[in-house]
């Protein structure tokens, strides 16, 4: 049987092997399901992980008004009447380029480092497979012949770069 002792804030329980062998008879309540970014009353979890803490940073009113004018827009198309809201977050997203990415940034700069990091992307995995071709031609090179007393043997080694 635990021995229970109370030190005023906190409970100290001590047990012994015998109450460790059996089950434990404790029922733990089902953990709540986390909210996600809306709330069930249909409201906005602006501490939702998924935001990546933008809500919060120096930009984050701005970004809380124009997410904010987005999710409650009823214009078609969805968050077309919010374009000053973002236009005022990304004013201010561009004060802090550390934070938010380069000041200068266009969506079509950022269309071309995506097509330059594919192609990257490709070239690091052809010469990768390039690499292995080479490794399996120098396996199969002729294998080489101990060289007798008399005879001194030449050796060439072939490698091939693409």
């Amino acid at each position: 049987m635990p021995t229970i002792k109370k030190e005023e804030k906190d409970t100290v329980i001590f047990v012994s092997k015998e109450d460790h062998a059996s089950p434990s008879k404790i029922n733990l309540p089902e953990p709540e399901p986390s909210p996600g970014l809306i709330l069930p009353s249909g409201e906005i979890n602006w501490n939702c992980p998924c935001l990546g803490g933008m809500a919060t940073g120096p930009c984050g009113l701005e970004f809380r008004d124009a997410f904010s004018c987005f999710h409650y827009s009823d214009a078609d198309p969805k968050g077309s009447d919010c374009y000053e809201a973002f236009k005022t977050m990304q004013s201010c997203m561009s004060e802090y380029p550390s934070l938010y990415g380069n000041k200068e940034t266009d969506i079509d700069e950022l269309d071309l480092e995506d097509e330059s990091q594919s192609s990257i992307n490709d070239q690091k995995t052809s010469k990768s497979n390039t690499m292995e071709d080479n490794s399996s031609i120098d396996k199969n090179i002729e294998k080489q012949k101990a060289p007798s007393n008399d005879e001194q043997l030449s050796v060439e080694r072939i490698s091939i770069n693409k």
